[in-house]
């Protein structure tokens, strides 16, 4: 599950990770009243205002800006609440920015007015190869990862961490002496390390990316960004994150279909295609583009589908503009194949006007019954009993 950046920083915060002192607003005037209050508890007098969107590349779609008065607080916040916020990674539609996170600007001299600030990347993730969680770090923060991993691979450090005894001194130490830190902002960056990793722990995080990890003039060590990812099927352990979840950041498709239980991924393409598991999808994904199509979603229906599912199935994927055709790929190992087809025509009644053709292969169990049913209906549905007569038919039909 993917929150916003104020809310993984509170996370962070109650688990002793050090972070700018900042509050969320969601009209220009409360975050006014948030520059005031921060000014209050910090005495800063500059503050920077950060649209909240589940998306990277917030500042170069000019969705970050720094604030020097509260009129400027409240003038950048006109701006950004309500802006369709592109960035390189929402697409060419972008987002719209609901509310915006207020906080101290840490870009700040020393008392003697010097200005020495540095950026670092920090992440923790699952290494699935080596079974332990890995923190991947560089000096090279505030940038494009991909590109430093790219073009100076030299600046991208591992720590892979046992599992069993969790991180040790000596590897704090020895990311804050990778990192090219000494004196105070050493030490500052081992405790960071280490109640970051803690962070991820406690809170079941599938990852959580720093970008970057701030140093301060006077050698604090503060996390200026944060993406944290939120293991969903650990959320039971954790109903405090629950209703962090923000649907409207999320595809309307997807969050209909975890209504019905189902596993829905939006792509783009021509051909939609409904299946039961996971394995036997992708095979379906296969099968549509060598058949010349592409793709339109990847859509598991389980293995314990009914016409509601199949029905909720349908309505999901026409909803999709670009869809010329379905695909409806059924193996009824515990299902049945003619409860599915009644599930079909059911569906085909109950949306009716379904324009584009609808392909149904069913094998398995009941699959000669499931075949004569759709048969018989009369309705414009092609059935196939085996994989390539159906991806002939798709062939054909897109």
């Amino acid at each position: 599950m993917n929150i916003h950046e104020y809310q993984g920083k509170h996370i962070l915060r109650n688990f002793g990770v050090a972070v700018p002192e900042g509050l969320v607003a969601d009209t220009p005037i409360s975050a006014v009243q948030a520059a005031r209050q921060i000014q209050g508890h910090t005495g800063v007098n500059s503050w920077v205002v950060k649209a909240q969107i589940h998306a990277g590349g917030r500042g170069k779609g000019g969705g970050v800006k720094v604030a020097n008065s509260f009129d400027e607080v409240e003038k950048h916040a006109k701006s950004i609440l309500g802006m369709q916020l592109v960035t390189p990674q929402t697409g060419k539609e972008g987002k719209e920015v609901h509310k915006v996170l207020v906080e101290q600007n840490i870009f700040y001299p020393d008392k003697n007015g010097k200005l020495d600030v540095s950026e670092y990347y920090i992440s923790i993730l699952l290494d699935r190869e080596k079974g332990r969680n890995m923190i991947m770090y560089s000096p090279a923060g505030g940038m494009d990862i991909e590109k430093v991993a790219k073009e100076t691979p030299h600046l991208i450090f591992k720590e892979a961490i046992c599992t069993k005894i969790g991180i040790q001194n000596f590897q704090t130490r020895k990311i804050a002496f990778n990192l090219g830190l000494k004196g105070k902002a050493y030490k500052n960056m081992t405790k960071f390390v280490y109640s970051l990793y803690n962070t991820y722990l406690a809170c079941d995080a599938s990852m959580i990316e720093i970008n970057p990890v701030f140093k301060t003039s006077d050698d604090l060590v503060l996390a200026a960004d944060a993406k944290v990812n939120l293991d969903e099927n650990a959320l039971f352990r954790h109903k405090e994150y629950v209703s962090m979840r923000d649907i409207s950041e999320e595809d309307p498709a997807e969050v209909e279909a975890g209504r019905y239980g189902l596993n829905f991924v939006k792509l783009d393409g021509n051909v939609g295609c409904m299946v039961n598991g996971a394995g036997l999808a992708m095979a379906t994904m296969d099968i549509i583009k060598q058949s010349g199509g592409e793709p339109s979603n990847f859509l598991d229906v389980g293995g314990t589908a009914s016409a509601e599912t199949v029905e909720a199935g349908f309505r999901i994927i026409l909803k999709d503009k670009n869809v010329k055709a379905i695909l409806l790929n059924i193996f009824g190992g515990i299902v049945r194949c003619d409860r599915v087809a009644q599930g079909v025509v059911d569906a085909y009644n109950s949306i009716g006007n379904i324009k584009i053709p609808v392909i149904v292969r069913l094998q398995g169990t009941n699959a000669i019954e499931g075949k004569n049913l759709i048969d018989k209906s009369g309705l414009k549905v092609y059935s196939a009993i085996g994989l390539q007569e159906a991806a002939d038919l798709v062939k054909k039909l897109v």
